[in-house]
Parts: C-alpha cells; sequence; structure tokens
C-alpha cells in the first residue's frame, strides 16, 4: 500500500506532466484550474495518466463530475449551489472539501473543489 507521501509525489509527477507546470506549484491545496491553469479538455489527460501510473481504473464523470451545477440541475439559486446541491457534491465528491464550499457555495467557487489534494484523497480510496 503506497504512503500519503508516495501518492502525492506520485500525483504531482502527473500534473507536472500533464500540465506543463512546475514541481513547486503543485501543493495539496492547489486548484487545478486556477492555481495550475488546467482547461476541461486537460482533465481527460489527467485521468488517462493516473491510470496509467497508478494502475488503476476511472470511470467518466467519477473523479471530476460533469455539470455539478448546470442550470437545470435544480440546484442553483441566485448564483449559489442549494442545500440540495451541497448534498449531491458531498455525495459525487466524498474526496472533496465541500464543507468548507458550504461555507459560501457560491456557483463560479466550484472549481475551487477540485484540488491536488482531492486527486490525493481520490487515488487513494482507490488503492485501498
Amino acid at each position: 500500500m503506497a504512503s500519503d507521501e508516495e501518492i502525492f509525489e506520485k500525483v504531482q509527477e502527473t500534473l507536472v506532466d500533464a500540465l506543463g507546470v512546475d514541481d513547486d506549484e503543485v501543493e495539496s491545496s492547489a486548484t487545478l484550474i486556477g492555481d495550475l491553469g488546467a482547461e476541461s479538455i486537460d482533465f481527460l489527460d489527467i485521468v488517462f495518466r493516473l491510470e496509467k501510473n497508478f494502475d488503476i481504473k476511472i470511470p467518466r464523470g467519477e473523479l471530476f463530475p460533469e455539470n455539478l451545477a448546470s442550470a437545470d440541475s435544480g440546484f442553483v439559486a441566485d448564483g449559489k449551489v442549494t442545500e440540495g446541491g451541497i448534498a449531491q457534491l458531498r455525495e459525487k465528491m466524498p474526496h472533496a472539501d465541500v464543507d468548507s464550499f458550504a461555507a459560501d457555495p457560491q456557483v463560479n467557487k466550484i472549481p475551487d473543489l477540485f484540488t491536488v489534494d482531492m486527486i490525493c484523497k481520490f487515488v487513494k480510496s482507490r488503492l485501498n
């Protein structure tokens, strides 16, 4: 079983390769989009590389759920994610820090849920 440090190092290496960023930019708290400059197309590459580097299978939409806050989801009102939406985020993204997000659930902050730490927790759950 891989240690948290080993998982982080492999995730860091994966993100450096996929996003063309420097090692020191890939910190646990770094957001994929805001801090590391990832775009939606990069998420496919990240998933592919994680599968290869960790020898795991990641079903589509499991690590990076799609349409979390689409207008027709019923989980958004006045630019904020509703209680039902928060519950949905907790269910779909148990490895993300939804509690911090819930304190100020602005729709435009959803991308901040996708952090290096979230990926590490997801991978760890897959390896165990």
